[in-house]
């Protein structure tokens, strides 16, 4: 039976690399001498460190701009509020991976109502689509991909 799986992915490597091209360009720019404005990466969480709220919103500019030409998504950025402590502003930025459990549910249903000839499955962080034709699979693909949710989707493993 033709099945496909619906994921939420990046790659940490290129994720990486925008980041250093990123603190690269924050430490030759003239705006930013002087501030100690950097970006620290611990896996799941980029943490953007400078002076003043302003700096934080440029850097950020700075960062999708990083990451959308080393090929990542920015819908995949949540950005948390900035925290202002005397003359030092921080901002975490976390990078999601996978689909959700609420996210899930709601592509499933939404599935279900397209009437189509398919079954969909949670498993774990990614969604299985199962179907008889390969033709209401591409129907699901394309359904999904005109959907307006704030992740990005990827369709892998398909198989006849």
């Amino acid at each position: 039976m033709p099945s496909f799986d619906v994921v939420s992915d990046f790659d940490s490597h290129e994720a990486r690399n925008g980041v250093d091209q990123a603190n690269r360009e924050v430490t030759t720019r003239f705006d930013f001498k002087g501030t100690g404005s950097k970006y620290e990466l611990d896996d799941p969480v980029i943490t953007m460190t400078s002076q003043s709220d302003f700096q934080l919103k440029q850097m950020l500019d700075i960062l999708h701009q990083k990451l959308a030409r080393r090929g990542i998504d920015v819908a995949c950025l949540e950005e948390q509020d900035p925290e202002t402590t005397g003359n030092e502003a921080r901002q975490r930025i976390v990078l999601r991976r996978g689909i959700d459990a609420d996210r899930a549910r709601k592509l499933v249903k939404q599935i279900k109502n397209a009437k189509l000839k398919v079954q969909a499955a949670i498993q774990g962080e990614k969604l299985r689509v199962t179907g008889k034709k390969r033709d209401d699979l591409q129907s699901v693909i394309a359904m999904l991909k005109e959907t307006d949710l704030d992740l990005p989707l990827q369709y892998e493993n398909f198989r006849d």
